[in-house]
């Protein structure tokens, strides 16, 4: 399937573990989008931290975020539709992203401390220690009408996420030309 409409980028947004590469992957599958995880864009420096244990500060995350901007401005002039993960915790770090950018969508999964806590316990190979999940959950700040940010709990299947996703985006789905 492909989405028609006029939307260059989807950031799929929450804390790690929230479920951002899994749907993110599966939604741009769904849309005929590409998908990018932000994780990517982090300097060397911001993961070793991390790997560390070390809460990132705004004057790390400034950079990466940029970079993730410009990537989704790159893809834009490419016509080349991205759903990207990104945690976008702040109001500030979706400023950033979303700008002046009207073609830009953000997805907030939103799953309790519990939920995420099981899922993080499960991972394997991730450079994101489950210590620094409350540092996440103390850095959160919960997306704004004004916003215009589709909130979706997490509490439910990949499929039953994607539906609401898709619905809300507004978007048609058609069958790929072959």
């Amino acid at each position: 399937m492909q989405a028609r409409g006029k939307i260059a980028a989807v950031i799929i947004m929450g804390v790690s573990g929230s479920g951002k590469t899994t749907i993110g992957e599966a939604l741009a599958d769904k849309l005929g989008f590409v998908f990018e995880d932000g994780d990517t864009y982090h300097p060397a420096s911001n993961v070793a931290k991390m790997h560390s244990g070390i809460p990132l500060t705004d004057e790390d995350r400034w950079p990466w975020l940029q970079a993730i901007a410009q990537a989704i401005d790159c893809k834009a002039e490419a016509n080349t539709p991205v759903v990207i993960a990104c945690s976008a915790l702040k109001r500030a770090y979706r400023e950033i992203l979303v700008h002046d950018r009207e073609d830009v969508r953000i997805v907030y999964l939103k799953g309790s401390h519990e939920l995420i806590t099981k899922r993080l316990a499960l991972r394997i190979d991730h450079f994101m220690p489950t210590a620094l999940l409350d540092s996440q959950f103390a850095t959160i700040e919960e997306p704004l009408p004004k916003e215009r940010v589709i909130t979706v709990d997490i509490d439910a299947s990949v499929d039953e996420i994607l539906t609401q996703i898709v619905h809300q985006l507004h978007v048609t789905l058609t069958p790929k030309a072959s």
